[in-house]
């Protein structure tokens, strides 16, 4: 096979990325010098890798199998650098981690300076998005999920639970009154999440059901696809919400509504590839988090 690595690394790229432009973004190489790269290698294969259209550009059946290959290589080549990476004494290289955007923005980013201090030689990456990333195709070296995982070929560990609560801002209650029963929430402003992004968590909007009439349903003041959004517009005082606990810290000026009211829990998984099973960076990222649950009694 004609092909080097480098340009079958640009391959990648742009079979990822679905354009030049974006696999140029990626690599820091012009939109024509990733154009060029493609065409020496459908010249060196003799095939035609990509479709070319004015939306960008689509695999051919000779691409999509190339792709699959490469994608597998490529996958093997950063499981083998990490195994060599971590011969050494202590564990080094990069080290990938996805959760969502609540959970990541407000309980773990504010531990992680702990963690990378200890680590220096860690090369420690957080994605924060409410859409699943495929851990088992190596988006990500480790999820932290607020759902079971799903896919048979990934080691979870339950790694807490999260229970939830209705909260207001103080100036809220103060203008519309603190509601004493679940059926004093039909005369509440509520905010849930959007309906244009599947939710983190099925029961994500259970206050829209909470106390509700019979056969009436309950038109939101607010509707966000971001649990973090969500948790700043009660702050600012728009209405009330259902949120995790762990999203409220104890001196901000929100309250908890209905407290003798709990609404569902989130268990939360901590999930990494079977491949990664024997990895230390994954062990002690492991038991840092173990630690830092055990220290937050949540």
């Amino acid at each position: 096979m004609k092909a080097d690595w480098d340009r079958l690394r640009v391959f990648h790229d742009v079979a990822e990325a679905g354009s030049f432009t974006h696999a140029g973004a990626t690599l820091n190489l012009s939109q024509s010098a990733v154009s060029r790269q493609i065409s020496a290698l459908e010249e060196s294969l003799n095939v035609t890798l990509f479709h070319r259209h004015a939306r960008g550009l689509m695999l051919t059946e000779q691409g999509e199998l190339l792709y699959a290959t490469v994608k597998n290589v490529f996958n093997e080549l950063v499981v083998v650098e990490a195994e060599l990476s971590e011969t050494r004494e202590r564990p080094s290289g990069p080290l990938k981690v996805t959760t969502t955007v609540s959970f990541g923005s407000t309980w773990l980013t504010p531990r992680i300076k702990e963690f990378v201090e200890l680590y220096p030689e860690i090369d420690f990456s957080l994605i924060l998005t409410d859409t699943e990333l495929d851990v088992s195709m190596r988006k990500a070296d480790i999820g932290i999920r607020l759902t079971p995982p799903r896919q048979s070929d990934l080691i979870q560990r339950q790694l807490l639970t999260l229970p939830t609560h209705v909260y207001g801002a103080r100036e809220y209650l103060d203008a519309h009154g603190t509601p004493q029963t679940p059926e004093d929430l039909n005369d509440h402003k509520l905010i849930v999440y959007g309906d244009d992004l599947p939710p983190p968590v099925p029961t994500i909007n259970w206050l829209l059901d909470l106390g509700a009439r019979e056969g009436v349903a309950r038109r939101p003041a607010l509707r966000v696809n971001n649990v973090y959004g969500i948790y700043r517009a009660v702050r600012s005082g728009l209405g009330l919400a259902g949120l995790p606990d762990y999203m409220i810290p104890e001196d901000v000026n929100l309250v908890k509504v209905l407290p003798e009211i709990d609404g569902p829990t989130i268990q939360a998984f901590f999930v990494y590839p079977e491949e990664l099973r024997h990895s230390k960076r994954i062990g002690i990222f492991r038991d840092f988090l173990l630690k830092k649950v055990e220290e937050s009694k949540i």
